[in-house]
Parts: C-alpha cells; structure tokens; sequence
C-alpha cells in the first residue's frame, strides 16, 4: 500500500472515510499494517468543515468516500507509483488467465500525422524500442520501428519512424573485425533510445544497457526472435474477429434469411414477392451465392434467360463449387441456345452450347444439343454448295 497517497487521502476526507476503511478492508492484512500510522493526526491545517447548506455536495463527498474504501486495495496499490520499478515490461509471456489489451490506437481512427505527433511527444531517453534493419552503412545502421518494448503500448508499425544506431552504440562481438557484420538487414533489434530530435523526427538508438535506466537495465538489447516481442504486438486479432469480417458474416446471414422467405413465396406462385425478397438479399450481401442462384432461377422461370445466365456466373465466380449454380447455368445456357437456333444465329448458339460442356463435360443435353446443331449445319451448308 502506498502511504503517502493514503495518508493525503485521508487528510482530505476526514474521519468519516477512515471509519468506512475500517469496515471495509478489515481483512485487507495490507491495510491493517497501515492503519496506525494511517490514522495519526493530520500534519499542516485542519481539513475545512463545508459550509451549512451545501448538502448536496456532502451527498456527493459521501458517495466518494464509499467508493474509496471499497476499492482502497487497487487506488492505494504501490503499482500505480511511476517510480517503482517494472519488472515485467518486456518479459510479459506469462499464464494470466486475461487478454493483452491492445493499443488504444487500434480502436480509434487516428490519423497518421497525429500518431506521430503523439509519439515524439511522449517518447523519452531510456526507452525501449523494437524494429527492423533497413538499412546498414558504415557509420551504422537504420532500423524502421515496428512497436515499443517499454512504456506505453503504442500501435507505430505503419508510421515508417526510422531510429539510427551510430556505430559507437554498437557492441564489438569480437576482438577484431567490423561490429555490423554481425547484423544483416532485416534482422529485428531491440534498442534504447539515446538521443531524440523532436523538431526534426529524428531518433538515435543504442545497443548498450547503459542506455536503460536502472529498473530496465537487465533487458537484453540486440538482435530477438519473433517470438520475444510483446504480447500486444505479436499476437494479434483473429482475422475472424474484425469488423470486416464480423459484418460480411452477419450480413450473410439475414441475406440466407431473405432468401428464405423467397424461396417459400416462390413455390406458391407469389413471384414479385419473392424477386423482392431476393432483391432486398443482395442489396445485404451483393455476392451472396444463394441469393443469386434463387433469383437467377426465377429469371428462367419468367424466361429472362441472359439476366438469368448473368446472376448464375456471378454466383459460379464467388463459389466455384456451388453446384445448383453449375447445373443451372448449363441447363440455363443450352435453353438459351436452343432460342438463338430458332433465330437462326446458329454460331451465337454453337458458342453457348460448348461453354455449357466447358462447365459440364457430361451434361448430355448440352452434347445432343450441339450435335444436332452441327448435322443441320452440314445440311444447310451441303444444300448451298449444291445451289
């Protein structure tokens, strides 16, 4: 328990919220090893009484008190001091059965500019950063950062901040020879912030712990694995759980209900409202297959067979495995075939009859349909040579 910060708390409210702390955290062991230096008089001058009349902020004071002493365990903790060291800013691969909870950037549309505004703001020497080598010179190398190793969880992978680490901040693993060959580009580092630019953006790392203040000094700088990143930055949302994804299944899912509903007027004859229905499906989900499929039998019903052949492709381009759009499409095509020979565009129909076995090497009616093309077509041709 911090002291300092419950005694000041204390000299503020008065008597009345040590008494609700003492009924409140009376099995709190923390608590009751303060309570007697707590509790000593006040040092400086008395709290002011509030003044008669003011009721309704005595009401409001009363509801704080509470508050307080119900959660004195968590606002008096030592884990709130910034001073008290962090043990486990970098190591955070532990079994807390909780979430990582990642930056608060990821939840917000923030522009660019001001994310890179607010980071060299709160960037200080000291701090840990994690990137990637770009770039390697002889007087160092250039890293892009990718997230921070320390502090505050920061979302910067996409911001392009580049850090410099000088040649002088890069330890010898050697008796001789050039410290950068040990490092390759590509390589991920993990360094201290040395020096920062705030006007120009510019940021100069080290990869010695003397870099690292005190609390920090026991981390590793240098080259790290994938898998010693931070929590938050190494494991990401499921790509299932995002927005995107969250509303395309769930727009699937009223458009099935849609199609439903129209499936069902379509077998009682009720036809508008079931193009309705099918209609109000894909306005939903524009590529829902079930949708196109339903509506594009119907166009074939009423005998709009290219628009019917239109929505079939379409429902054959998002799910190539469908097979009621398959078989549709072929049955669909070869009709349309046997219309174009009727108008005697005999090559019109010829092209819409293979494309039908292009899909359905076996779909026999397609195979009947051209060959009894073709032999009239030889008869058509034979009688005009003979002319």
């Amino acid at each position: 328990m911090d002291r300092d910060l419950l005694r000041q708390s204390l000299n503020y409210h008065g008597p009345s919220l040590l008494s609700l702390l003492r009924s409140e955290q009376q099995d709190n062991p923390h608590f009751r090893s303060l309570l007697g230096s707590a509790a000593e008089p006040a040092r400086g001058p008395p709290p002011q009484q509030p003044a008669p009349g003011r009721k309704e902020k005595r009401i409001d004071n009363i509801e704080i008190q509470k508050f307080i002493s119900k959660k004195a365990d968590l606002l008096f903790a030592l884990s709130w001091k910034s001073d008290v060291p962090a043990t486990s800013e970098v190591n955070e691969d532990n079994e807390d059965p909780y979430a990582v909870m990642p930056p608060l950037e990821q939840f917000m549309e923030i522009p660019s500019m001001d994310r890179r505004e607010l980071f060299f703001r709160d960037i200080e020497r000291g701090d840990i950063v994690i990137g990637r080598i770009s770039s390697i010179r002889e007087f160092g190398f250039f890293m892009v950062l990718i997230c921070l190793g320390s502090g505050i969880m920061r979302d910067i992978s996409h911001l392009e901040i580049t850090a410099l680490c000088p040649l002088r901040d890069v330890p010898s693993h050697s008796n001789h020879g050039d410290p950068l060959s040990y490092y390759q580009t590509g390589d991920i580092i993990r360094a201290g912030i040395k020096d920062i630019d705030r006007y120009h953006e510019k940021l100069a790392v080290s990869l010695y712990s003397s870099s690292l203040p005190p609390h920090l000094s026991g981390i590793k700088l240098g080259v790290i694995s994938s898998e010693e990143l931070p929590l938050y930055y190494s494991k990401n949302f499921s790509e299932d759980d995002f927005a995107s994804a969250l509303r395309k299944k769930q727009s699937a899912s009223w458009a099935l209900k849609c199609v439903k509903v129209g499936v069902d007027y379509f077998k009682v004859g009720r036809h508008v409202d079931a193009m309705n229905e099918y209609n109000k499906a894909l306005e939903i989900d524009k590529q829902n297959v079930e949708a196109l499929v339903a509506r594009g039998a119907l166009y074939a019903t009423k005998g709009s067979l290219n628009k019917a052949i239109e929505d079939f492709e379409l429902a054959l381009e998002n799910c190539p495995t469908h097979r009621n759009a398959r078989k549709y499409l072929c049955q669909t095509l070869v009709e349309r075939g046997g219309q174009l020979e009727e108008e005697e565009k005999f090559l019109n129909a010829e092209s819409y009859y293979k494309k039908a076995l292009d899909l359905d090497e076996t779909f026999k009616d397609a195979e009947d349909a051209l060959q009894k093309l073709h032999k009239y077509m030889q008869v058509i041709l034979y009688f005009l040579l003979e002319i």
